[in-house]
């Protein structure tokens, strides 16, 4: 039973809910900076959530077999580790809208590494949309007036967006030679991986002593419970039951969100040419996502 062209308005709503849990959780993120480092938070939000996935796995009757080990390592340390815990890091610094626009420009270099890496060729259109996005990208970082602490941050969010980009790679390629491999158990592998990993890069490298407010137990139950074990079971609902065109709107809406969230409740209002920039990066981002789709529904038909 295919979902092409039907609306399911449980999944509507369930796509709304997702896409507000994972905008907020910039704001969690943020706040906890306050009280615990970037690499000790990232190990035990790995922690908790992995523990939760395979519980998650467990009651849905899925089996405990473990997922390719190469691919599922190179996803938990492009994805999580990458994606997850260089965020984590430009936060330290850098505003929460900020970090989480610049992070997810991820498309952009998914387009750019497929041309590279996988053969696929590259539009006039996409050329166009990126850009847009690289005027946006420089609008948004405005590196003629950064500090040093500043520039760190953005940087560290655009390569959290890259590093997030070329798991999306390493995916492609595993999906070819796995193609009925189950999503929720890769999530659940590895994301343990990714404990095992961030847990001794939190050892090793020195970082500010952990204050345990209740607002470190308060962020790590949101990314846990919340951003990871619901908004994963979420994301598979709204996969099964809406088109994947509708379903990818999360994709341009969590940072939109992110950034409104910011604005209201940290008061990071973002300047004129930061908001002609994220409007740019939010065009060129609608671009990159219509154009992917139109290939997809030709071949259906």
């Amino acid at each position: 039973m295919t979902t092409e062209g039907k609306s399911n308005p449980l999944a509507l709503v369930g796509l709304l809910t997702l896409t507000l849990i994972w905008s907020y959780s910039w704001i969690a993120m943020k706040q906890v900076t306050l009280y615990i480092g970037a690499f000790d938070f990232t190990a035990l939000r790995c922690i908790s959530g992995a523990l939760l996935l395979f519980i998650v796995l467990l009651l849905r009757g899925r089996g405990m077999r473990p997922t390719p080990f190469g691919y599922t390592l190179a996803i938990a340390l492009l994805q999580t580790c990458g994606m997850i815990g260089l965020a984590q890091w430009a936060l330290m610094s850098g505003g929460a809208g900020k970090v989480a626009i610049l992070t997810y420009t991820m498309p952009f270099w998914v387009v750019i590494m497929a041309a590279l890496f996988l053969g696929e060729r590259m539009r006039r259109l996409q050329y166009a949309a990126i850009g847009v996005a690289a005027v946006g990208l420089c609008l948004v970082m405005q590196p003629w007036q950064l500090d040093l602490s500043s520039l760190k941050s953005a940087l560290l969010a655009i390569l959290s967006g890259i590093s997030w980009g070329a798991s999306a790679i390493v995916a492609k390629r595993m999906y070819r030679r796995h193609p009925g491999l189950d999503l929720l158990a890769l999530t659940s592998w590895q994301m343990l991986y990714a404990a095992v990993i961030m847990s001794a890069v939190a050892l090793l490298v020195p970082q500010q002593p952990v204050d345990w407010h209740p607002a470190v137990f308060g962020a790590l139950a949101y990314s846990a419970i919340l951003a990871t074990a619901l908004a994963w079971s979420l994301w598979l609902y709204v996969l099964r039951n809406l088109p994947a065109g509708i379903a990818s709107l999360s994709t341009l809406a969590v940072p939109v969100f992110g950034v409104l969230f910011s604005w209201w409740l940290l008061g990071e209002k973002p300047d004129g040419l930061e908001t002609v920039g994220i409007v740019l990066i939010v065009f060129a981002l609608a671009v990159i996502s219509l154009k992917k789709r139109v290939p997809q529904v030709q071949r259906s038909r």
